[in-house]
């Protein structure tokens, strides 16, 4: 497989498509064709604010795109990856009834369905088999939502992504589902290279059975495009042919695989049309939708987005992907885009790209913004607008031009993105909406923020400094805390550096620049880079202002995590091994701490470099009075172990500590533990609380750099 030299830029206009073709039919999913046009009429623009809904959210058709590809560098990006290897990946960044998927139950959600089968030791393709599921549960569109990156990793190459869609779709599906997915997967790699749609229609097809009925299906709508110009009455034909009345189910492949295939004759190759003609027509909107904007961004690039409104703009780059991996859940399009890239670049024998140093936001593809907006506030409102640049970096090619005008008292600039949930309120609709935003912050106290700014030649000076938005107090509000302020003259680039003070366990909401003057001044700064770096230094606890965001701030995979004034951290798990984890992301070597009260409990514990649920190191101790330090990545290692008997009821202090390839554990300072791991597959991440089967709590956990 040999790389386009226009793989990034590609890749990003997939993934842009993907998200506005998701944002903009989530609000009316399930909607007929009829109550579409009777209430909303065509739809050619977001109607999120029509509808009172926020426009960015947490979504199964985003979540499980970007996480179920984890399988391959999770897996060191081989090509022999199994479908067995990607439903172990499922458990491992799924928590039951909580994240990706919808929990609609057995027989009746298909990605539920085969989760349980999973849970339960039935391994991939079976789990999602006809045979144990049957037709109907089998056949629905889950495969074909999630098949994007699998194509996006494969440029050029359609029999790999068909041959990679088949086994990430025989996870949960089977028959025609299988086949839907294949033919989507195929399209978009050969967009990569192919600008003809009746060439990637020829394409998709050839790798499916031609008496399926996706074959016959795609080939009747081409038919009756060629002799219909009115699309809404070739979807007439597709509703009494290929509907709902006659594919059964709660989200049936074939009608919706039918709608794409229609959009895309129907839409004359343009981004807005095309998506006017499929989400106009109902059914799964969002899945849909986001299937051929994903498609016809990476087909025609990012101009073909741009030529028409806004799309962008509203989005911002924004994305959620809640799983157990806490430190990936606030991301952006940008972040993503580099991810799926560097996994086609490892698959094509390639070194991954790291733009301007490893920077987290580096403003690189163009018209990006990386979450960055100016704040909406009557301090600040209408003082700044955010442009992505060429130029004006010193490691790269593009920046992000901060264009502020009337600085003075009172008046003062601020852009910043988001670190982690927006706000309570925005968790709790997702909560109600059955797709909750689990998540972690992005950045903690200890951290060293950088950011490298300049400014414009022309341009009037200012001071300007770094500074977060925390929650704090019993409200949650957000509160401002500032970094150091200096003067920023015309024409100079300076660096920005902050160390972020004890937060006292209050998370961070949001992290920026602010600019500001003490007389009038306009402008333009450019934001080369801004990142942070650092082990965190901090104790997490309840925050003596109160609040419930703190709570939030964990990635709850135990049964219960009980809400008690007394205990910060009492949790229960009913069956298994649960974890109660705080993800990070590039953070590998530290030490942990924490004073656990065991009470009923068949194991308790800490862990390190958590990567979910199925991948981490971990200091235990069990009923059986045997402590033991493990290694845990699908299946459990025993890397030491040693007697310590214990009573219900009594405190213990542990902890770990990892520093490169040592990991080290102790017990109220008496029992040592310690072991050399070579190998790489747990480099990095966060931390957890571990309860197997029982009860315990604890205070407080602290996190410091390894002494």
């Amino acid at each position: 497989m040999t790389i386009p030299h226009d793989y990034l830029e590609r890749v990003y206009a997939g993934v842009l498509g993907k998200l506005i073709g998701v944002y903009l039919g989530r609000p009316f999913e399930g909607w007929s064709f009829e109550r579409i046009e009777r209430e909303l009429g065509e739809i050619y623009y977001y109607v999120h604010e029509r509808l009172d809904v926020p426009l960015v959210v947490t979504d199964d058709d985003i979540s499980g795109t970007f996480t179920f590809l984890r399988a391959l560098p999770d897996h060191g990006n081989r090509l022999d990856l199994s479908p067995a290897q990607i439903g172990r990946t499922w458990l491992n960044y799924i928590i039951r009834e909580r994240t990706i998927l919808w929990w609609g139950g057995l027989g009746n959600s298909a990605e539920h369905t085969a989760y349980l089968r999973l849970e339960h030791g039935i391994e991939a393709p079976r789990s999602g088999s006809r045979e144990l599921n049957g037709r109907i549960v089998s056949e629905q569109i889950g495969s074909q939502i999630f098949i994007d990156g699998w194509a996006m990793v494969a440029p050029g190459d359609p029999e790999r992504a068909a041959d990679l869609a088949r086994r990430a779709a025989s996870v949960s599906h089977d028959g025609e589902a299988i086949y839907g997915a294949q033919v989507i997967a195929a399209m978009e790699a050969q967009a990569f290279v192919e600008s003809d749609l009746g060439k990637l229609l020829d394409v998709g097809v050839s790798f499916i059975p031609e008496d399926s009925i996706i074959y016959r299906l795609i080939a009747d709508i081409r038919e009756w495009h060629a002799g219909e110009p009115d699309w809404r009455k070739t979807r007439a034909r597709i509703a009494g042919q290929y509907g709902y009345d006659t594919y059964r189910g709660n989200c049936h492949m074939v009608p919706n695989h039918a709608l794409i295939i229609h959009s895309l004759l129907y839409g004359d190759d343009d981004f807005q049309k095309s998506l006017m003609i499929v989400n106009t027509s109902g059914w799964d909107t969002d899945c849909n939708s986001g299937n051929v904007g994903c498609l016809l961004g990476i087909k025609n690039g990012l101009q073909a987005i741009d030529v028409g409104p806004d799309w962008r703009g509203p989005v911002a780059d924004k994305l959620y992907l809640p799983t157990a991996d806490g430190a990936r859940a606030i991301s952006d399009a940008v972040t993503e885009t580099y991810h799926v890239v560097n996994i086609g670049r490892a698959l094509a024998g390639e070194q991954p790209l790291r733009p301007k140093g490893g920077a987290r936001f580096h403003f690189e593809l163009p018209g990006s913004v990386q979450g960055f907006v100016p704040e909406d506030s009557a301090e600040s409102r209408g003082t700044v607008e955010v442009e992505n640049v060429v130029g004006h970096s010193q490691g790269g090619r593009r920046s992000l031009a901060l264009h502020y005008h009337g600085l003075a008292p009172g008046r003062t600039a601020r852009v910043s993105t988001p670190t982690f949930i927006p706000s309570a309120e925005v968790a709790t609709y997702f909560d109600r909406r059955g797709y909750s935003l689990i998540a972690s912050p992005t950045l903690f106290p200890g951290q060293s923020i950088e950011a490298s700014i300049a400014l414009d030649q022309r341009s009037q000076p200012v001071d300007g400094n770094l500074f977060l938005r925390v929650f704090d107090g019993p409200e949650d509000r957000v509160t401002i805390h500032r970094g150091p302020r200096q003067r920023l003259d015309p024409g100079t680039s300076q660096e920005l550096v902050w160390t972020v003070e004890d937060l006292g366990g209050a998370p961070i909401a949001e992290v920026g620049i602010e600019l500001s003057s003490e007389r009038a001044s306009e402008g333009t700064a450019y934001l080369d880079t801004l990142t942070w770096s650092g082990t965190p230094t901090v104790t997490f606890a309840r925050p003596a202002t109160g609040g419930a965001m703190w709570r939030r701030a964990w990635v709850n995979g135990v049964d219960h995590f009980v809400e008690v004034d007394k205990e910060a951290f009492r949790l229960v798990h009913d069956q298994g091994r649960g974890l109660l984890s705080l993800g990070m992301a590039d953070v590998s070597d530290y030490e942990i701490e924490s004073t656990i009260e065991l009470q009923l409990v068949k194991a308790a514990g800490i862990a390190g470099r958590v990567q979910g649920l199925r991948r981490y190191y971990a200091l235990l101790l069990g009923d059986d009075g045997v402590a033991r330090l493990v290694k845990v990545v699908d299946d459990q290692t025993v890397l030491a172990e040693t007697a310590f008997p214990w009573e219900h009821g009594s405190d213990h202090t542990f902890k770990l500590r990892i520093a490169g390839n040592r990991i080290e554990g102790s017990i109220d300072g008496e029992v040592q533990l310690s072991a050399i791991d070579e190998d790489s597959t747990l480099g990095a991440g966060g931390i957890a609380l571990i309860c197997e089967e029982g009860m315990m709590v604890t205070e407080a956990i602290t996190l410091r750099p390894p002494g």
